[in-house]
């Protein structure tokens, strides 16, 4: 789970910031759809981000909060932030979500950690 939670969320991120994606899509004859991509490849980064969440509280033992719900509903409002504000304010928010994500494995490890040693 955290493999393809991580690989979705490093592809999502590389085809946003990157022209790669727009290469391919033009490649094949389906460049009416670049103006588009956006628009499903920022939901994907950040759902990919609430499985890698759900996946790391999974290999610590789950321990504290089960991130599912949270984790899901933070994915869909920033994707619904970002599609409102069109794109403006995307690197910035999607920077702060994988800092979430690093800030939660912390916890997570801090919380496991201290539970071992008790």
């Amino acid at each position: 789970m955290l493999k393809w939670g991580l690989g979705g969320a490093l592809f999502a991120a590389l085809c946003c910031f990157t022209p790669l994606l727009v290469f391919v899509v033009a490649g094949v004859g389906l460049s009416a759809l670049t103006g588009w991509l956006d628009y499903a490849l920022f939901p994907l980064l950040f759902f990919c981000l609430a499985v890698v969440a759900q996946a790391l509280w999974l290999r610590a033992g789950r321990v504290g909060p089960n991130p599912k719900l949270w984790a899901t509903a933070i994915a869909a409002a920033l994707s619904i932030l970002i599609i409102w504000i069109e794109f403006r304010f995307a690197l910035r928010i999607t920077v702060g979500a994988f800092v979430a994500v690093g800030v939660y494995a912390l916890l997570i490890t801090k919380m496991k950690s201290k539970g071992a040693t008790q």
